[in-house]
């Protein structure tokens, strides 16, 4: 089996087939060419935000959003004469007719307050992972887009990799056999701390209520803006969020995965506010048509003793085993490796003008995951991580949280959004906002 035959059109085939992907419909597809540009607006522009613009920018930038004068002065710089907003509502209210499409790079928190406001308005939309902050907006993000049609598409370019394309094709071919067991490890150990007792006065450059959005309201300090806000829980979802998408994509489009049975977790003892160091993550899947049932296992600050001899888990500082009833297969985000090799020896990983020849790119790149976007606005074409793709992937890593936080291993109800078994955990699915922001009223 030479993995050079397959390239990343097989791994989109297949997901179209099998309905994983949805493919919306452009706001200007009934008369918009896929050579005319795309007009779009960018809430957050410093970080990620200046990141995904510089991929969009042979687009049509007609706004840019952000709270942040200084994070933002370089994209500013770049665009004078665009209009330049603090707030995103404003921007949509003002700009409404020019706007086609937005891209929210917004700290978790916000993710869905601006997604969802934009998709009311009929924006399609591409943001960030993780899709949202709680189990529940990322449920209200996946309908509100298959309410209205609108072309979706999750920041994991990741998926966009051949090495990702080539691990899918090897799992779903049946090159290790059955699966029954997944295990996933991450790099980070951040996290922990106690909420800073100093209250220094807010930057002139930071509009800091409109950071909050719906976020309990507390003084400004540096530790949450512009990077820490990622290990405190009214802001972030720890390193499991942070990284998890990227981690659990291979194996949810692999396997086929959805919604799981149950979820437990383990980790240092939990605190009120900050998101743990550490913390492992068990998952049952039930079978999925011809696909066995599934244990699915992650892991951050940690790694999966027992899955792998140690000296073939110490060559990984992150990654994935596959394991199936043939064998093993191991692989990180530009690497696989199937094992026992002498077993295997006869399916190789393709050289580099082999790998050219079949539609591979030598190095991993990103800017397909934005071009499938665009010209699915154009023209409706799939996307290949549309929200009705990410918002479950975003449940599955956010359940991961809530069974760490109420200590519990959950029974999931996936269609009521609850654990039948374990009530307390309800308020972790979702939060209340702070006065003045609303989620339910977005969708008018």
């Amino acid at each position: 089996m030479d993995m050079s035959k397959h390239t990343r059109r097989d791994v989109l085939r297949t997901a179209v087939m099998s309905g994983v992907w949805l493919a919306g419909r452009g706001l200007r597809a009934a008369g918009i060419s896929a050579n005319e540009k795309l007009n779009v607006a960018f809430i957050g522009v410093g970080g990620r935000g200046e990141a995904n613009l510089d991929a969009l920018q042979g687009e049509n930038v007609v706004a840019l959003c952000d709270v942040d004068e200084q994070r933002a002065a370089r994209t500013y710089e770049r665009y004078p004469s665009v209009p330049k907003f603090h707030d995103f509502r404003r921007m949509l209210d003002q700009l409404d007719r020019q706007i086609d499409a937005v891209v929210v790079s917004t700290p978790d928190h916000t993710h869905a307050v601006a997604s969802v406001w934009a998709m009311h308005m009929g924006k399609h939309c591409y943001c960030e992972k993780p899709l949202a902050h709680s189990v529940y907006e990322t449920r209200v993000m996946t309908e509100l887009a298959a309410e209205k049609k609108l072309v979706t598409q999750l920041g994991i370019q990741r998926h966009c990799w051949d090495n990702f394309a080539q691990i899918v094709k090897l799992v779903q071919s049946g090159t290790i056999g059955p699966v029954r067991q997944c295990h996933i490890w991450l790099r980070g150990y951040r996290g922990g701390g106690e909420r800073p007792t100093e209250t220094p006065p807010v930057p002139p450059h930071l509009k800091w209520d409109l950071w909050l959005g719906p976020a309990p309201e507390r003084p400004y300090h540096s530790t949450y803006a512009p990077y820490g806000w990622r290990f405190w829980w009214d802001f972030g979802t720890g390193e499991t969020g942070n990284l998890g998408c990227h981690h659990l994509d291979a194996p949810f489009q692999a396997l086929r995965l959805t919604h799981p049975l149950t979820i437990e977790a383990e980790g240092p003892p939990v605190h009120t506010e900050t998101t743990p160091t550490w913390m492992s993550v068990r998952c049952e899947f039930a079978a999925r048509g011809d696909l066995p049932p599934l244990l699915l296992a992650w892991h951050h600050g940690r790694k999966p003793v027992g899955v792998l001899p140690e000296a073939e888990l110490a060559k990984l500082n992150q990654g994935i085993v596959f394991v199936g009833e043939k064998g093993l297969l191991v692989a990180d985000l530009f690497h696989w490796r199937l094992l026992p090799e002498s077993r295997f020896a006869e399916i190789r990983r393709p050289a580099a003008p082999a790998a050219q020849a079949a539609g591979f790119s030598v190095e991993p790149a990103s800017l397909p995951h934005y071009h499938e976007w665009v010209t699915a606005c154009k023209t409706g074409s799939p996307t290949s991580c549309p929200f009705s793709y990410g918002g479950p992937l975003t449940e599955l890593v956010l359940l991961g949280n809530v069974a760490y936080r109420t200590g519990e291993k959950l029974t999931w109800d996936a269609s009521n959004l609850r654990a039948v078994n374990c009530p307390q955990a309800d308020r972790f699915f979702r939060r209340e906002y702070r006065a003045g922001w609303t989620l339910e009223a977005n969708r008018g």
